[in-house]
C-alpha cells in the first residue's frame, strides 16, 4: 500500500513539473486551441497537456517494474507490454490530431485498430456477468465487444473535454474509485497503474481548472480513455455478485452517457452522427444558467456519487445491486428530463416517427389501402375515369372539394389517342373537336353536404394546389383541394398521401397521352 501511495505522489510531482513546461513548448510550436462557435473559451490556449499527463504516467509507471524485485517479470508480462504499447499509440494518434487535425474517419479507424491490438495482446473481455454468479462466455464476440469498449471510453473522455477541468476531474475520480476497488480486491499491480494515472491527472488539474492555462487535447483524452478502459479490463474488477462490467460502467457514468447519447441525439435531429455540436451534458447545464465552475462542480458531484455506488456494488448482494441500479435509472431519467433531452424522445414524437417509418416502408395498413386507389388511378383508361378514381381517393382522405384543370392540349392529345384506337385518322378530324371552352377542361368534385357558397368562406380550410408538371418541365395542369380541418382533422399522413396522389395522377396522364412514365 505504501508503494501505491508513493507511485501516486511521484506521478503527481512529475505532472506538476512537466505541465507548465509542455504548455510553454506548445505555445512556441503553435499547438493551440483557438476559440470557435462550439467552444466555451475565448482565448487561444495550448492544447498539448496530454504530453505531460502521458509522460508523468509512464515515468512513474516504470517504477512498477522494480516493485519488490519482481520488476523484470512484470516488465515482460504480455498484458503490461500490450497496455504500454497501445496506450502510447493512443497518445500518439491524439497528439497527431492536435498538431495536424486528422480526419474523423482516420481517428475512428485508428481507435478500432488499437482495440484489436489490445485484444490480441491479452487485454480482452472474454466474459461478462451482471446478476448471475455464472459469467456469460463471449466466444467469438469477445473481440468486437472489447474493441467497442475501448472506442467507447476513449471517445467518452474526448467528448466531455469541453469545460476547464471537467475531463481531468472526472477521470481523476474514476481512477481513484477503481484504485480503491483494486486495493480491496488485492489486485495491487493494476492498482499501481490507477495510482500513476490518478497522480498525473491531479497534477495536471492544477493548471487545467477554470480558468485553464492549458488543455489536455486529444493526446490526453485518448490516452486517458485508453488507460481507464485497459486497466479496468486488466483489473478484472468484480464483487461477490460478479458485476464485472457494471462497476467501471457506473464509475464512468457521465462520460459514457454523453458519448452514447450524442450520436442518438444527432441521428434524431438529422445531423451527422459524429459531427461536433454544443448539446453535450455540460453545454445543457450552461444553457440552464449554471456558471462554468458550478457546472464542473455539479458534474464532479455526480461522478463522486457514481463512484461511491461502484464501490458499494463490490460488496452488495444481488438485491442490493438491483436497488442501486433502480435508483440510478430513475436518477438518469429525471436528469434527462431536466436537461431537456426528453424532447428528443417524447412518447408522442417517437410514435409519430415510427408511424412515418412504417408509412414510408409501406408496412402500415392505411398505406397499403391507399395503394389500391393509386393503382386504380394509374390504370385509368381515359380522363373521365381518371377523375372518378381521383375523387374516390380524395373522399378517402377526407377532402371536401376538388377541381382539376388540364391543359387544352392534354385534352386534345387524349382525345386524339382515343380516336386513333377507334380507327380514325386524326389528321382528317374536323377542327371543331379541339377543346375551345375553358369549362370543358375543368372537372369539379365536392363532398355530399358540402355547401360551396357557404363552406368555402369558412376559416380553418386547408387549401392545396398540386401543379402537375413532369420531370421534363411539361405542364399537364393542376389540382385544387379544399379540406375543412374542423370537420376532419389532418393526420400525420394526409399531406404525404396527397403527394403520392399527385405523382400517380401525373404518371397516369403521361401514359394516357403516350408520354414516357416518370
Amino acid at each position: 500500500m505504501t508503494f501505491i501511495i508513493s507511485i501516486f505522489f511521484i506521478s503527481l510531482a512529475l505532472s506538476l513539473i512537466l505541465t507548465p513546461q509542455v504548455s510553454k513548448f506548445a505555445k512556441k510550436c503553435g499547438i493551440i486551441d483557438a476559440p470557435s462557435d462550439r467552444k466555451v473559451h475565448t482565448q487561444c490556449i495550448p492544447r498539448a497537456g496530454g504530453v505531460a499527463i502521458y509522460s508523468a504516467f509512464l515515468l512513474s509507471f516504470i517504477a512498477v517494474f522494480f516493485y519488490q524485485g519482481t520488476g523484470f517479470e512484470y516488465l515482460f508480462n504480455r498484458q503490461t507490454a500490450t497496455f504500454t504499447t497501445c496506450a502510447s499509440l493512443a497518445f500518439l494518434i491524439g497528439l497527431w490530431d492536435d498538431v495536424r487535425q486528422l480526419d474523423s474517419k482516420i481517428k475512428f479507424i485508428a481507435q478500432i485498430m488499437i482495440g484489436i491490438l489490445s485484444c490480441g495482446g491479452g487485454i480482452c473481455i472474454k466474459a461478462i456477468s451482471i446478476f448471475s454468479p455464472e459469467a456469460i462466455e463471449l466466444g467469438w464476440m469477445s473481440m468486437p465487444v472489447t474493441v467497442f469498449w475501448f472506442v467507447l471510453v476513449m471517445n467518452a473522455i474526448n467528448l466531455i473535454d469541453g469545460l476547464d477541468g471537467l475531463a481531468a476531474g472526472i477521470s481523476l475520480f474514476v481512477a481513484l474509485v477503481l484504485l480503491i476497488i483494486c486495493v480491496k480486491m488485492n489486485n495491487l499491480q493494476v492498482a499501481l497503474g490507477f495510482a500513476a494515472l490518478g497522480g498525473a491527472m491531479l497534477g495536471f488539474l492544477k493548471y487545467n481548472f477554470n480558468p485553464a492555462s492549458v488543455f489536455m487535447g486529444d493526446s490526453g483524452s485518448y490516452f486517458i480513455g485508453y488507460a481507464l478502459a485497459g486497466l479496468a479490463i486488466m483489473g478484472a474488477i468484480k464483487g461477490p455478485a460478479t458485476v464485472a462490467i457494471l462497476i467501471p460502467v457506473i464509475a464512468l457514468g457521465i462520460p459514457l452517457m454523453d458519448v452514447l447519447f450524442a450520436p442518438i441525439r444527432r441521428f434524431v435531429l438529422g445531423a451527422k452522427m459524429f459531427s461536433p455540436d454544443k448539446n453535450h451534458l455540460h453545454h445543457q447545464l450552461l444553457k440552464l444558467g449554471f456558471t462554468h465552475r458550478n457546472t464542473v462542480f455539479l458534474l464532479y458531484g455526480v461522478s463522486i456519487v457514481m463512484g461511491t455506488l461502484s464501490v458499494i456494488m463490490v460488496h452488495a448482494k444481488d438485491d442490493g445491486i438491483a436497488l442501486i441500479l433502480f435508483v440510478f435509472g430513475i436518477t438518469v431519467i429525471l436528469g434527462i428530463r431536466k436537461l431537456g433531452y426528453a424532447d428528443y424522445f417524447g412518447l408522442g414524437n417517437l410514435q409519430d416517427w415510427l408511424k412515418d417509418i412504417s408509412d414510408e416502408l409501406g408496412i402500415s395498413r392505411e398505406r397499403r389501402s391507399f395503394l389500391n386507389f393509386q393503382v386504380d388511378i394509374y390504370h385509368s383508361c381515359d380522363v373521365k375515369s381518371l377523375w372518378v378514381n381521383i375523387c374516390k381517393a380524395l373522399e378517402k382522405l377526407g377532402f371536401d372539394m376538388a377541381e382539376m384543370y388540364l391543359e387544352k392540349k392534354i385534352i386534345w392529345q387524349n382525345l386524339r389517342k382515343a380516336l386513333e384506337k377507334m380507327g380514325f385518322e386524326t389528321s382528317e378530324l374536323p377542327v371543331m373537336l379541339i377543346v375551345k371552352d375553358d369549362a370543358e377542361n375543368k372537372m369539379v368534385w365536392k363532398r355530399d353536404g358540402f355547401n360551396m357558397d357557404y363552406d368555402i368562406k369558412k376559416e380553418c380550410l386547408l387549401k392545396v394546389e398540386l401543379p402537375l408538371i413532369g420531370t421534363n418541365g411539361q405542364s399537364f395542369g393542376s389540382i385544387w383541394l379544399l379540406k375543412d380541418v374542423r370537420r376532419d382533422a389532418i393526420n400525420h399522413s394526409t399531406l404525404r398521401r396527397v403527394e403520392y396522389l399527385r405523382r400517380t395522377v401525373l404518371s397516369s396522364l403521361q401514359v394516357l397521352i403516350g408520354a414516357t412514365r416518370t
